[in-house]
């Protein structure tokens, strides 16, 4: 058996009108055609749906124990077409660490203020984390702090980022003038491996130093500003992950002899995944 909806939908416009001229008029459809699709469709059912009384139809038992049935399944399939025609499908976006905690609860405040009813699905990870889940289409779209380079995910700048070195405002270090010899000197406290404040900390800053102290590896950011608030070390993060601490004087910056630790955040999605309106949508409330 293979009803239409087009079918249903010609049943349902005949049962209404009362005859298929009319039916054929509402419908923009030849009077043929929509005799042919009711004639389908009572031989798909082997039974009258209408008596021919004259030219015209009486709707039948058997019709109308179809109609209510008909009628709920052509609403169900309008209500596919307005879900899809508006782009309403769940969001999954995976961003690392400093992104989903410190950059996109502004921006999704924002994106939620105008459509509150859209269903988003928003992971945190480090950047690795979010690589591999992009890659395995477990998401739509990742927002990493470096660029990826994995084979079938494509790469796009996002935001401009800066990084600092910052330590507890009595630090030793700042008992004197501050050099790479010092720096070295200093017990770090660095993102774990993996992160993407860890891979441009390494490369950016550290690959300047002599041999250096590594006291702890911490695999978020708050664990770092309460470590290096209390003492334990000094570090290097994002100016956004420590703005206000900044601003309130319980972290204090370290100058260091090194151009801006500038880095890039990224964009990432796979090479074959489509990027509906939605997504397209929510990514242009993720600026400044």
């Amino acid at each position: 058996m293979h009803i239409t909806l087009r079918q249903l939908e010609v049943f349902s416009e005949v049962l209404k009108s009362g005859s298929t001229t009319q039916a054929s008029q509402v419908m923009s459809l030849s009077q043929s055609a929509v005799s042919a699709a009711l004639a389908d469709l009572e031989g798909q059912l082997g039974v009258q749906l209408f008596d021919r009384v004259g030219k015209r139809l009486i709707v039948n038992e058997h019709g109308r124990l179809l109609y209510p049935r008909a009628v709920a399944l052509l609403e169900q399939a309008t209500e596919i077409e307005q879900l899809f025609r508006e782009d309403n499908g769940a969001l999954r976006v995976f961003a690392s660490s400093t992104i989903g905690n410190y950059l996109l609860p502004g921006m999704i405040a924002r994106w939620r203020s105008d459509f509150p009813e859209l269903p988003l699905e928003l992971s945190v990870g480090n950047s690795q984390d979010v690589i591999n889940a992009v890659a395995d289409f477990r998401v739509d779209i990742g927002l990493i702090e470096g660029p990826s380079h994995m084979t079938g995910l494509i790469s796009e700048p996002w935001l401009e980022d800066e990084l600092v070195v910052f330590a507890a405002p009595d630090a030793t270090i700042f008992r004197q003038p501050v050099t790479l010899d010092s720096l070295a000197a200093a017990s770090w406290i660095l993102r774990e491996h993996g992160s993407g404040t860890r891979e441009i900390v390494d490369y950016l800053l550290l690959s300047h130093l002599p041999p250096f102290r590594l006291a702890l590896e911490l695999g978020n950011s708050e664990a770092i500003k309460h470590a290096v608030r209390h003492g334990m070390g000094i570090s290097c993060l994002s100016r956004r992950v420590i703005e206000e601490q900044l601003a309130v004087g319980t972290l204090r910056e370290v100058r260091i002899p090194l151009p801006p630790l500038k880095r890039t955040l990224y964009r990432i999605h796979h090479r074959q995944k489509h990027l509906s309106k939605s997504l397209l949508r929510f990514l242009s409330y993720c600026t400044e």
